[in-house]
């Protein structure tokens, strides 16, 4: 197993699902809390206070969006969310509650438990100690790693996922460089999976919504046409 052990919510209605998933986990060192329906997810979620949480959206109520929405607005924890085969839009709907990242079932049990650990490597919440590095500023926004604080005009704190960090600051640290949306997906998700490129969208309009003066015409994350995106360092081009 690589990296320290987790205690990790699984949430699924199926028992066969939540088993699998768990062998993986386990073999991987985690303590795994199973839960198969919504009511008893969010209940466990307070109870135990899992370092992840694996999330089926189609559960009998409340439903996993509502589950997701509930955990996010309670406590910033990593989440991965579980979609079922042409619902991909239901995974998006879950990133743009704040999960890190989405699984279409049927899925390699290998492959979840590998983004599993990306997740959990990149989660500030339970390495050893915060992400390092040197304050960026660009006037009116303003990244201090070693915290993970982000400000933007006048010092106003922003609240970003811990995701959502973690681009910012990759975008930041390379600035007019462009980035393909597979180089970030690697960059910061930690793995190379084929997955929908549409995380990466949802993730930088989240972004743009928050850290942008008019996120309609953005100033710092920018649009490469063809290629992906870029850091504009705050000059609009």
């Amino acid at each position: 197993m690589a990296g320290p052990a987790a205690k990790i919510l699984v949430v699924d209605d199926e028992p066969g699902v939540r088993e699998l998933v768990g062998l993986h986990l386990r073999h991987d060192g985690h303590a795994v809390i199973p839960a198969a329906d919504g009511a008893e997810a969010l209940r466990l979620f307070r109870r135990t206070r899992p370092d992840l949480v694996v999330l089926d959206l189609t559960l009998p109520g409340p439903g996993g969006l509502e589950v997701c929405r509930r955990i996010q607005s309670e406590r910033r924890v990593p989440l991965i969310v579980l979609a079922a085969r042409g619902n991909g839009e239901g995974g998006i709907a879950g990133l743009e509650l704040g999960a890190d990242d989405y699984v279409v079932k049927p899925f390699s049990p290998r492959e979840l438990a590998a983004r599993v650990r990306a997740v959990l490597r990149r989660s500030n919440t339970f390495t050893a100690g915060p992400a390092h590095g040197r304050t960026l500023d660009f006037g009116d926004l303003r990244l201090e790693p070693d915290t993970r604080k982000v400000t933007v005009r006048g010092g106003t704190p922003v609240t970003l996922t811990e995701r959502e960090f973690d681009l910012l600051h990759h975008l930041a640290s390379h600035p007019k460089r462009a980035h393909a949306r597979a180089q970030l997906m690697k960059a910061v998700w930690g793995h190379a999976f084929p997955i929908d490129t549409r995380t990466i969208t949802v993730h930088v309009r989240r972004l743009r919504e928050k850290i942008e003066p008019d996120p309609a015409r953005p100033r710092y994350i920018q649009t490469v046409w063809g290629v992906g995106y870029k850091f504009g360092g705050g000059q609009r081009e």
